[in-house]
């Protein structure tokens, strides 16, 4: 059932998935096994090896924890696509002005590499720092780098691709005006899973 969970994870969003993988992988199993496939506590207990009231408790704060987490703001998706273009023509160029002009100043950037993938120091706040970094990547990766729009599980989200292999993708919150949150996704098998995703589409 572990398994079909962690499947199923596929269909939420990309933001949504992040902030899945930044819990602890037993309130993850638990609040997946209850949350999406409606299994009781005792069934939750059966197959991560807690007893129910435990994993009750861990249901409650996972879902805490992605309350506070969750987006902030609530803008039209044309004013979201809108942004998240400008942001991928921004760091696919290495466009600094662009970047200061989309990136709010107090800006904030998680990223999950899956503990497979050295994570950027997260959470980075900081619009000048962040955009920093993705210049550093844009002339690490010049002539290489390409970012694409996709619709991912029903959310627009930005591929970033290095000499055509999927290393990252990006999801923004915004508050209509500028970029204030950036979600990226860096495990390499959760990567893979999307790659797949977006092959069958």
């Amino acid at each position: 059932m572990q398994k079909e969970a962690k499947e199923r994870a596929d269909e939420v969003s990309v933001a949504f998935l992040i902030l899945l993988e930044r819990l602890p992988p037993e309130a993850r199993a638990a609040f997946l096994l209850h949350e999406l496939f409606g299994a009781d506590y005792r069934e939750v207990a059966a197959a991560i090896g807690k007893p129910a009231t435990v994993c009750r408790q861990l249901v409650i704060q996972a879902k805490a924890q992605l309350r506070d987490e969750g987006p902030r703001y609530t803008v039209s998706r044309e004013v979201h696509l809108n942004l998240l273009r400008e942001f991928a023509r921004s760091i696919e160029h290495g466009d600094a002005d662009a970047m200061s002009t989309l990136i709010d100043d107090n800006a904030i950037l998680t990223a999950d590499g899956g503990g497979k993938q050295s994570p950027v120091c997260a959470p980075m706040i900081g619009g000048q720092r962040i955009a920093r970094l993705y210049l550093a990547v844009s002339r690490r990766y010049a002539g290489k780098l390409d970012v694409k729009i996709a619709m991912l599980n029903g959310h627009w989200v930005a591929l970033r691709y290095t000499s055509g292999t999927l290393e990252s993708v990006q999801s923004i919150e915004t508050d209509g005006t500028r970029i204030v949150r950036i979600l990226v996704q860096r495990n390499p098998d959760t990567l893979s899973r999307i790659a797949a995703l977006l092959a069958r589409t």
